[in-house]
């Protein structure tokens, strides 16, 4: 069965209007360079054990906008991690429309421990990055925004 995170862009975050799939690449990106960064300091090709995936745009079959990212494995203990953006209406009444930009990220059936392991690192590099509220795959919530 697939397991499912969110993070949430809440009020403080760095985007709090939302984000696309092309920011969502960026963050990856950054992701990339930052243990790319950690492994020229150690001398080892650290990028290839901390990042093990290809990114590729999935757009579905009736559709010309990509709508999600998935993450391919390139090792055999990895096999795929799939992230998408949206908003959820979170408004109490119907009177007034409140959206929550939200990043969601899937593991397939199929997914082994160490996407999984992967998935959480990932998710929590990138609420960070953007100051975001992180629920974890095992429901529990991280909070990444500044909260007064």
């Amino acid at each position: 069965m697939s397991k499912t995170a969110y993070i949430r862009l809440v009020q403080g975050s760095t985007a709090p209007d939302g984000l696309t799939l092309d920011d969502l690449q960026l963050s990856l990106h950054a992701y990339q360079d930052a243990v790319r960064r950690t492994g020229f300091q150690l001398d080892w090709n650290y990028e290839e054990a901390a990042f093990p995936y290809s990114i590729e745009p999935v757009t579905p079959p009736n559709e010309s906008i990509p709508q999600w990212l998935y993450l391919r494995g390139k090792a055999s203990r990895y096999r795929h991690i799939a992230i998408g953006v949206g908003t959820a209406d979170t408004s109490p009444s119907l009177e007034t429309v409140n959206s929550t930009p939200y990043i969601q990220v899937v593991l397939p059936d199929g997914s082994t421990h160490a996407d999984h392991a992967k998935a959480n690192e990932l998710c929590r590099f990138i609420a960070e990055r953007l100051k975001a509220e992180l629920q974890l795959f095992n429901g529990r919530i991280m909070y990444y925004n500044p909260r007064k």
